[in-house]
């Protein structure tokens, strides 16, 4: 661990080979602190990996959409979550998000065909 909380896992298990992305473990920590956030997770984790706007996931939760809105935003800047997809709704712009993890899933179905994600 060096002075910023980050760590280097070269193979997924800590144990020699090539270099990859340092973790930060506080922000991880933070960004799943709260339920909501993991209940999130959880659901876009179903069947493999499931695309889904916060509109659909204030369903499936029986939340605000606000309250959605918000967490999905704080997972998506952790990077725990990607945006897939967009499509404009009634004058709004709806956000689709999955699971980093399930990225080659959605994108064999064609997911994100139709509608490339305009960050």
């Amino acid at each position: 661990m060096n002075a910023n909380g980050n760590t280097t896992s070269s193979n997924g298990n800590g144990h020699g080979g090539s270099r990859s992305i340092p973790v930060n473990w506080e922000r991880l920590a933070r960004a799943t602190a709260h339920p909501l956030r993991v209940s999130i997770l959880e659901i876009l984790g179903i069947d493999g990996g499931r695309v889904l706007s916060p509109s659909e996931l204030s369903m499936e939760l029986q939340i605000p959409l606000s309250n959605t809105n918000y967490h999905v935003t704080e997972l998506a800047k952790a990077g725990l979550i990607v945006l897939v997809r967009q499509r404009a709704v009634r004058g709004a712009t709806e956000h689709f998000y999955t699971l980093p993890e399930a990225l080659p899933k959605v994108e064999a179905e064609g997911a994100t065909a139709a509608e490339p994600a305009v960050v």
